[in-house]
């Protein structure tokens, strides 16, 4: 593919914007077909075609191509998927497309779930919800990820679609049960309520909202209910009731107040669920003397169907051997809330040969990864979290349990793993056994870890990954790593998109190489890390294809920045630094293109370079 043709197409690949005008690309060099207005059957005749394209980049591809093309694809479009609520705004949104019945909006980037943005940094929900209750009055679906979502608008929103049957907050924030009662009232035919990893806030005891019991009587439409985050104890007795009138419900995902006696009446009301989130898999209330237990096991036995398993808070393993009866089935395991070992762990796994996707803590030790690495022949997906981020001599995990999990997981497709302890034999062998990876994540915790062996920087790992792994999207960075590391990513990563660096670098050189050489590259984070203004500059001819950039806690300097903002000035700059700083210094800069002007809600820790 020749130079041309690749930056072809990282301009028509706009995930985060999707509204971008023909004619609007800078730099593309290429001027659109203006053909003459097609006649009515012409348009009917396109139309039904870009009904058959489902992809949002085909779609963005297929609305460059002429202005015909344009407005038709603008009148065909039913899904929007807006990934950086500041890089256009609403009204331009509305006035584009008519005929929108689904919408995914991302607020803040990803580096906010490391506590490294205010809290009050902005994203918020309301400006969008206004425009789109006066132009989408048959809205049926709202996604939104790091969002401030209030519980006025949850009001407003649960009032202005009368069609409404989908809402799903990912990490959101700013709302409570006001506004989650307000959506099971008014919205009568709701399918999915999935509440994921977000703040909802709790209000006094005597002033919380029964949400639950808000949802009318009768048969209900629910497919989905998460509320695995929200942290209050519900009606049990209206849950139940819920569930019972919910012939539809497939997921369920229960709080930690759910205990696991509750959690079996559940269950014999719902056996055909396939998705379970337990809650919090222990006996919460006080087992009265005589009272004999549930058979757990049969409950679980009865739920044929059950493919995805999650929960697990506050565990008991005494009541592990519960779900031995659906783990031959399960394709998802999700321990990463349960604090167990290899020997509590090791019984479960032996009945997944199944599994696809298993998230746990690094508490199993390398001794657990090994027997996921014999038992689990099928697993695409591994995540390992850490209990706790204490840089430690010899931590739970290390190149034991990766390479073990290399040789036995050959199928692998992503992996994130965090350890204190990693050799670059383990990551090679990871990169030759396990060739269909596209997400590599490894979090060597402490700052610029050498490999645990040869105390070498760790440069020949990731370079065998960006070598051997040619379907490699997304790539998250750690340890001492040098220019050389680096370049090896420039080099061979030209399917990255997204690129994570932490406690890791060397010169500007390093990102001079990542800058100049990944073209597909949209989302670049970089924390900890010794790059400076020289860096920063490399990137000027690739920034207005990238949805973001954001840097944290490097060498960079206000002048830079304000030079960089001044050639690019459809590119918004925001510094954030601490309000008691008044320094010159850069904290945090976090730069994305914009359609519109920047935004006009910024507080005042964050100013806007121009």
């Amino acid at each position: 593919m020749t130079e041309k043709t690749n930056h072809r197409s990282s301009l028509l690949d706009l995930s985060t914007l999707i509204i971008t005008e023909p004619g609007s690309l800078s730099g593309s060099g290429s001027t659109l077909y203006q053909s003459p207005l097609p006649d009515r059957v012409l348009e009917i005749v396109l139309e039904n075609v870009l009904n058959f394209l489902t992809s949002r980049r085909d779609r963005s591809a297929a609305s460059l191509v002429s202005w015909s093309w344009y407005r038709a694809e603008a009148q065909t479009r039913s899904e929007l998927f807006i990934g950086n609520c500041y890089a256009l705004s609403p009204r331009r949104v509305t006035s584009r497309f008519g005929w929108v019945r689904s919408v995914t909006i991302k607020g803040k980037p990803r580096f906010a779930d490391f506590d490294l943005m205010p809290l009050n940094w902005g994203a918020h929900f309301t400006p969008w919800l206004v425009a789109m209750a006066k132009a989408y009055p048959w809205l049926e679906k709202v996604h939104l990820k790091r969002m401030c979502v209030s519980d006025d608008d949850l009001i407003q929103l649960s009032e202005s679609f009368v069609g409404f049957k989908e809402l799903v907050l990912v990490c959101c924030e700013g709302f409570g049960t006001t506004g989650l009662s307000a959506v099971a009232t008014n919205c009568r035919f709701l399918r999915v309520l999935d509440l994921v990893e977000s703040m909802v806030e709790v209000a006094d005891d005597n002033e919380e909202v029964d949400w639950i019991s808000c949802f009318p009587e009768g048969q209900t439409h629910l497919e989905s209910l998460v509320f695995e985050c929200v942290e209050c104890p519900v009606n049990f007795e209206a849950l139940e009731r819920l569930v019972a009138r919910s012939p539809s419900l497939r997921k369920l995902r229960l709080n930690c107040y759910v205990s696991i006696s509750q959690l079996y009446r559940l269950m014999h009301q719902a056996p055909h669920l396939t998705h379970l989130g337990t809650g919090s898999f222990n006996a919460l209330e006080a087992v009265v003397a005589g009272d004999q237990e549930p058979d757990y096991g049969s409950a679980f036995a009865a739920c044929k169907s059950l493919v995805c398993l999650s929960g697990f808070r506050d565990i008991s393993t005494d009541y592990l051997p519960a779900i031995y009866p659906v783990c031959a089935n399960l394709t998802s395991l999700n321990f990463s809330y349960a604090d167990i070992n290899a020997d509590q762990l090791k019984p479960v796994i032996r009945h997944c040969h199944k599994l696809q996707t298993l998230w746990v803590l690094d508490s199993i030790c390398d001794e657990g990864l090994q027997e996921v690495a014999a038992t689990c022949k099928d697993l695409r997906e591994l995540r390992v979290f850490p209990v706790n981020t204490r840089e430690e001599n010899d931590g739970p995990v290390s190149e034991v349990g990766f390479e073990a999990i290399s040789r036995g997981c050959k199928k692998l497709q992503s992996i994130l793993f965090f350890c204190q302890r990693m050799t670059n034999a383990a990551v090679i062998a990871m990169s030759m056994n396990c060739p269909d990876l596209e997400v590599f994540r490894l979090c060597i915790i402490g700052r610029y870890q050498p490999d645990s062996e040869t105390h070498e920087p760790m440069d020949e790992g990731f370079g065998a990954i960006v070598k051997n792994c040619k379907k490699l999207t997304r790539l998250a960075v750690s340890g001492l790593l040098t220019d050389q590391a680096f370049r090896y990513i420039g080099m061979y990563g030209k399917l990255i998109r997204t690129l994570s660096v932490a406690f890791a670098g060397d010169t500007d050189l390093g990102l001079k190489y990542v800058l100049e050489g990944c073209s597909n590259l949209q989302k670049l984070e970089i924390r900890d890390s010794p790059f400076g203004d020289e860096a920063l500059y490399s990137g000027l001819h690739h920034f207005y294809n990238m949805r973001f950039l954001w840097l944290s806690s490097c060498k960079l300097t206000r002048r830079a920045c304000q030079e960089l903002a001044r050639t690019l000035p459809r590119l918004v700059l925001e510094v954030i630094n601490s309000e008691e700083d008044k320094s010159d210094d850069i904290e945090i800069l976090y730069m994305y293109r914009s359609l519109d002007r920047p935004r006009d809600d910024a507080p005042k820790f964050v100013t806007i370079l121009n």
